[in-house]
Order: C-alpha cells, then sequence, then structure tokens
C-alpha cells in the first residue's frame, strides 16, 4: 500500500501522534510518502530524527497513492483536499487536538485504527465539494476552484456592510445587506456556517445551505436548496472589492464580477471506521461537548 501523509505543523499537541504514527507505520510493509514541507518540520522538531530518513517525500499526488493520513485538526484536512483533488484517494484524519468532524481519529487509537485500515475494516464516506467559477476570470480562483465546507463572500477593507445579489438557477432569490454570505456543503455545515446560525446537515444529504453573515434584514434566515443549483452571486458596496474564501484559501475580487458556484463534479472519500459515524461525532461534539474534556 502507497501511504501519504501530511500535516501543516509539528508542536506539542503534534508530536505525540506524529511519532506514534511513524513508528507504527514502519513496521508495515507500506510505502510511506511524507508531504515535503511535514517532512522538513518534522526534522527540525525531532532529535533522533535519522530513523525517519526511510520515508520518502511528496510534493504533488496522483492515483497510485491508496490512501492520505492527515495529522492535525479539521483545518488540516481541508488544506490536505488540495492535494488530493479529484485523485479519489481516501482521506483518513488523526487528531492533534479537540475532537473534529472530519479528523476523528484521537492518539490514542492511532494503532488500532491504522491496523483497521490497512486490514479493510473501514467505510466510505462521499463528501460533495462546491466549485466555483467568475467572470470576469480571476487567476488565483481559477487555479483551485473547489472547496470542501465552504465558498463565502465577505467585506474587505470597510465595516460597511455589502450588498449580495443572489440568484438560483437564473432566478433572483434576494439580495442580502450583510458582512456577507456563506455557502456550504453539508460537510460544512458544522463549520462557518454552523457559527452564523446555519443547521447542521447529515454529510449523505443532497443539499447546500445559503446562510447570511450578520444580515442587516432581520428576516433573513439560513436557506436550504438542492445540490443541483446553480447559484449566482453578484456583490456591490463603498469598496471596490471583496472577499471571495474556499475554505482556507482567500482570494480579492472586483465588484460586478459574477460568481457561478455549483456541486463539483468530483467527491472527496473520507475513511470512517466501523465503530465510527457521524452521529456520533455529532453526539460527542454538539449534544454532549465531550471535546472539551478529550
Amino acid at each position: 500500500m502507497k501511504i501519504a501523509i501530511f500535516g501543516q505543523f509539528y508542536h506539542k499537541n503534534s508530536d505525540v501522534p506524529v511519532e506514534i504514527l511513524l513508528k507504527h507505520l514502519l513496521s508495515k510493509n507500506a510505502e510511506i510518502f511524507i508531504e515535503r514541507h511535514f517532512f522538513e518540520l518534522i526534522h527540525s522538531e525531532i532529535e533522533d530524527d535519522q530513523k525517519y530518513n526511510v520515508f520518502n517525500t511528496f510534493d504533488t499526488l496522483d492515483n497510485t497513492y491508496n490512501l492520505l493520513i492527515s495529522i492535525g485538526g479539521d483545518g488540516t484536512i481541508l488544506r490536505a483536499v488540495t492535494y488530493v483533488k479529484d485523485l479519489g484517494i481516501p482521506i483518513v484524519g488523526i487528531n492533534a487536538g479537540r475532537l473534529g468532524f472530519l479528523a476523528t481519529i484521537p492518539k490514542e487509537y492511532i494503532e488500532k485504527a491504522i491496523d483497521d485500515i490497512l486490514h479493510g475494516n473501514y467505510k466510505i464516506s462521499e463528501r460533495s465539494l462546491l466549485a466555483i467559477t467568475t467572470s470576469p476570470a480571476n487567476e488565483d480562483i481559477a487555479k483551485m476552484n473547489f472547496a470542501l465546507n465552504e465558498i463565502a463572500v465577505s467585506r474587505k477593507d470597510t465595516t460597511s456592510m455589502i450588498t449580495v445579489d443572489t440568484y438560483l438557477n437564473d432566478e433572483y432569490l434576494t439580495s442580502y445587506w450583510s458582512d456577507g454570505l456563506i455557502i456550504s456543503t453539508p460537510t460544512g455545515s458544522t463549520g462557518y456556517s454552523l457559527s452564523c446560525g446555519g443547521p447542521v446537515i447529515t454529510p449523505d444529504t443532497t443539499s447546500l445551505v445559503l446562510t447570511p453573515i450578520a444580515p442587516h434584514n432581520l428576516n433573513a434566515r439560513p436557506l436550504i436548496i438542492t445540490d443541483s443549483t446553480e447559484i449566482k452571486l453578484k456583490v456591490s458596496g463603498r469598496e471596490n472589492i471583496y472577499l471571495v474564501s474556499l475554505d482556507s484559501r482567500i482570494a480579492t475580487i472586483n465588484n460586478e464580477t459574477i460568481l457561478t458556484i455549483k456541486k463539483a463534479d468530483f467527491t472527496v472519500k473520507m475513511i470512517e471506521l466501523l465503530d465510527d459515524s457521524f452521529l456520533n461525532t455529532l453526539r460527542k461534539k454538539l449534544l454532549w461537548g465531550e471535546d472539551k474534556r478529550n
């Protein structure tokens, strides 16, 4: 099995799971490739780092990889998706902090989880993504125009609200007068959208959520739509520019640019262990707050 490992940071929360994972993988008959920047971080932080020189590194992925292991939190998985893209490589997240909705494997269960995965004892959760195009074209967005969690428009360089003219399948919906607007996938419904009052949606739901950010018109509420809907946005405001974010990636866009957002034509495969599920994570994180004690 050819396995890629990705992480963004190496600090007090990640050192233990990183060392447990790498030590366990050394005992397995697998090809291990660590993302180059993360590999350099490990070498700079671990005193006895020579034993890890047996691992290879990668800058990009291809369809010869069988698995990507993300070490960090949900944000690290969102960044890992930019490597996987549409290759269909399954992703599993080892949590280096509090319980996440995507990075669900705690450090205490790393060895068992890896053994289960290597023996095929897992299920795949297909996660839909969003894709965006702009008119006129924007080079920063065009290079990587998809998001797993959400695409959001928001004000920039001003405290004034912006107006977001919104069309669904070319039919005018409304003009949100607000700090911005979030278009969220079911996966992203537990993130930024939730913090702005949006609903939680199970990952297998064929829906999207439009959630205004601090709307001036108090009757503006989150709206659930089918994920086959094409969304067009046109933003205006006192400043001539605004921000578009695709998960953690941000671009500056000129006013009057037309944004077209729809479901991407590929999915991301998230690994779930057989004794785990989204609802189990939801109970722990939202309903009982168990992540505060983990």
